[in-house]
């Protein structure tokens, strides 16, 4: 991928700065009668640009900055935000954050992160790498990235367009606890989008690579290509009759299954009893051979963070292990609900890896025989208290071990904790883009409604 020199940051705002309306937030509300107080200073920039059909369709700049900020008095909590960091607009945000929690109900959960859990260092994850693309070369490199799935088949006949962006973040996180910490990320991409017809109908598909590291993108031919392929290979769809079948949920999107898992594991749906795995912990959820390790501090991690959104220290831990369920999702305030410690998760899981076998996508599929392979996914029907699972899909459907024909207007159903302990085996192919990296998931049987 192209890169270019590195240079000075262009935030509108010095870091020393931010440090000082972080005090600024602080004694204000311990003036006003706060017993405690947090806050969190952040500034953003970045460009995006999209092409279309060859020619620039949007060129956005961004340069955001905002300061949000809870006060307690006693266990009455206020929080209100602005996205003015002047020091009126400040005091105005302090000032309306402590009239509302004079009018609040107490709440004995609520309040700072225990001090003893506070992360003591911040480590340097390596996590800022700015990327300094020139308006005209980022319209080159969407324009490379749309020629080369344009030109995979004549029978690629339109596009969504292709976008790339480059962002760069900075915030520091302060409490009346005296801790105080913060750091700068960036977050860089470039995507792609296009139709193809035939007699058959219409078929789209989309491909994308993300970084932190500029370096670390696919280039823009290999982003095309993939699109256009991915693409192409959708042509002559069928549909097929209602079956119960084995399921594999292709790299990209089986990370949504684990989503589904942390949302069920999570604080908020425990002691709001509104997760069908209530009382999981130490028991067996997955298939035996599944284990999922939480990594924060990876390094260049799309998800890695030194500390959590309540300045609490983050670890490493094995989330499960064997299939069972070693730890929930928690931030302080939901841990105090369920009697429990905080797991560093204020703010959401960071880094989750997932185990596999030595298994690429092909031994996969000759491991399913006959089964479909759901490479997207439609709508929302999971019920997050029951676990019942219901979405549209699209895919491929696969006889003898190899991919037969693409299939589409399907809807796949079951239930996660079914669809969790009916895991097969998980794929080498591990898609590394997201928080979430696993690889294919191949799911012992599911319903398919189909025509």
């Amino acid at each position: 991928m192209d890169t270019f020199p590195q240079q000075e940051s262009h935030f509108p705002l010095a870091t020393d700065t931010l440090d000082a309306l972080s005090k600024a937030v602080l004694a204000r509300a311990q003036a006003g009668g706060a017993t405690a107080a947090e806050t969190e200073i952040s500034q953003a920039i970045g460009l995006s640009v999209t092409v279309r059909k060859g020619e620039v369709e949007t060129i956005e700049y961004n340069r955001d900055k905002g300061v949000s900020v809870s006060v307690y008095i006693g266990h009455r909590r206020g929080h209100a935000s602005s996205a003015d960091t002047s020091l009126a607009a400040i005091e105005q945000a302090v000032d309306k954050a402590l009239t509302i929690a004079r009018y609040t109900e107490e709440d004995a959960c609520a309040g700072l992160a225990d001090p003893e859990r506070l992360a003591r260092t911040v480590p340097d994850l390596d996590l800022y790498h700015p990327w300094r693309l020139p308006v005209e070369q980022a319209i080159d490199v969407a324009q490379r990235c749309e020629a080369a799935a344009l030109g995979v088949d004549p029978r690629i006949t339109n596009s969504e367009g292709a976008s790339v962006s480059a962002h760069e973040a900075e915030f520091v996180y302060a409490n009346s606890l005296g801790f105080r910490g913060g750091y700068r990320t960036t977050r860089h991409g470039l995507s792609c989008s296009v139709i193809a017809e035939d007699a058959s109908g219409m078929q789209r598909d989309y491909w994308y690579t993300s970084s932190r590291v500029p370096g670390d993108l696919e280039s823009p031919e290999s982003v095309g290509r993939t699109t256009g392929e991915r693409t192409v290979r959708r042509l002559n769809a069928r549909k097929i009759t209602t079956r119960a079948a084995p399921v594999i949920f292709e790299a990209p999107i089986a990370g949504s299954l684990i989503s589904h898992f942390v949302s069920a594991v999570s604080g908020g749906a425990l002691y709001r009893k509104s997760s069908f795995l209530l009382d999981s912990l130490g028991k067996p959820v997955f298939a035996p051979h599944i284990a999922i390790a939480e990594r924060p501090l990876l390094r260049r991690g799309v998800a890695s963070a030194p500390f959590d959104d309540e300045g609490v220290a983050t670890t490493d831990r094995e989330v499960v292990a064997g299939g069972v369920v070693n730890g929930y999702f928690l931030g302080s305030y939901s841990a105090r609900k369920l009697g429990m410690a905080t797991t560093g998760n204020a703010g959401g899981s960071h880094n989750l890896i997932i185990s596999h076998g030595d298994d690429d996508f092909a031994a996969l599929l000759r491991q399913m025989g006959e089964g479909l392979v759901v490479t997207e996914l439609l709508g929302q029907g999971v019920n997050p208290v029951t676990g019942d699972y219901s979405r549209g899909a699209a895919g491929f459907w696969v006889e003898n071990g190899v991919i037969a024909y693409p299939v589409e207007e399907i809807t796949i159903a079951g239930n996660l904790a079914e669809m969790f302990r009916g895991i097969v085996a998980v794929g080498n192919d591990v898609d590394q883009r997201g928080s979430k990296q696993t690889g294919s998931i191949l799911i012992d049987r599911m319903t398919i409604a189909g025509a």
